[in-house]
């Protein structure tokens, strides 16, 4: 039986930076609308450190989730970043404000998201940030205002790479005209394919594209299902049949499934191992 490493789902680079394709998400450490702190902070920190132990070293968090409690999480678990965590390579966000659980605001603000990186920096107890997607695009900021930002204090040194979370074609188009786009990052699974032509896209232009929510599957997973039914022909649950669909979909992408359980997050890491034959890679990309 193979190794359960996220090595097994192969490896993608930004720079001269290498990390495995098979990341971590740290959305779900807060507490319940991703608001306030966790509801156990230990078991968050042990979830954290197995991650890596399971070969992980991509973790993306925001400074919107909690806000500042997974970060404070990940300062907690990895700092000083020595040992096993010294090639950790991170992706945080910034441009959502919070007003209580499930409420997200954008602000574009070049003074905010300033702050934001600061603040990121200083939570996550790093002295740069890896890759620094602009969570959301403000429509009320120019975006040649937001992004000049972030592009000043990527000259700074503070921040390495830039990307930008759920958009448009069009707006990869307009934002590379100002700086240059490393990785996007845009809801996409096996049951919500909406933004295909942004995948396309990033393929095409060589940037990494990170999925997040990969492990929705919805009716689809239900007793009898076309996913369901190859889930037991691999022994597999269909989750993870969703995990490896996407893992074959696009060598760009770099999903990053997250939990607070501990089984949860071996059982991602193990969807790195399953293969799926071309009959049933097809067959699920037919799936609506």
């Amino acid at each position: 039986m193979a190794e359960i490493n996220a090595k097994n789902a192969g490896t993608l680079s930004l720079g001269d930076r290498t990390f495995n394709r098979l990341g971590y998400g740290t959305m779900q450490l807060p507490g319940k609308g991703v608001w306030g702190p966790s509801e156990n902070p230990e078991n968050a920190v042990k979830v954290l450190q197995s991650a890596v132990e399971l070969g992980i070293n991509f973790i993306d968090t925001a400074d919107a989730y909690g806000p500042f409690f997974a970060n404070l999480l990940m300062k907690k678990a990895y700092a000083p970043y020595q040992g096993v965590y010294s090639d950790l390579f991170i992706s945080t966000k910034v441009g959502q404000t919070r007003q209580g659980p499930n409420l997200w605001t954008p602000d574009g603000r070049p003074d905010y998201l300033r702050q934001q990186v600061e603040l990121n920096l200083w939570s996550l107890g790093v002295d740069h940030i890896d890759l620094l997607f602009l969570h959301r695009i403000d429509p009320k900021v120019p975006l040649a205002e937001q992004l000049g930002e972030l592009k000043k204090m990527q000259a700074e040194g503070k921040i390495k790479h830039i990307g930008l979370s759920q958009v448009s074609v069009a707006d990869l188009e307009a934002a590379e005209k100002i700086v240059k786009i490393d990785a996007v990052q845009n809801r996409y699974n096996v049951i919500d394919r909406t933004d295909e032509a942004v995948l396309d896209y990033a393929e095409a232009h060589q940037q990494i594209f990170v999925p997040w929510f990969p492990l929705a599957t919805g009716k689809l997973a239900e007793p009898g299902s076309v996913l369901s039914k190859i889930a037991e022909k691999y022994q597999a649950q269909p989750a993870q049949i969703a995990l490896a669909w996407l893992l074959q979909r696009s060598p760009v992408i770099l999903p990053i499934p997250g939990t607070a359980n501990l089984a949860h997050l071996k059982q991602n890491v193990s969807a790195a191992n399953i293969k799926l034959a071309k009959a049933d890679f097809d067959a699920i990309s037919q799936l609506k």
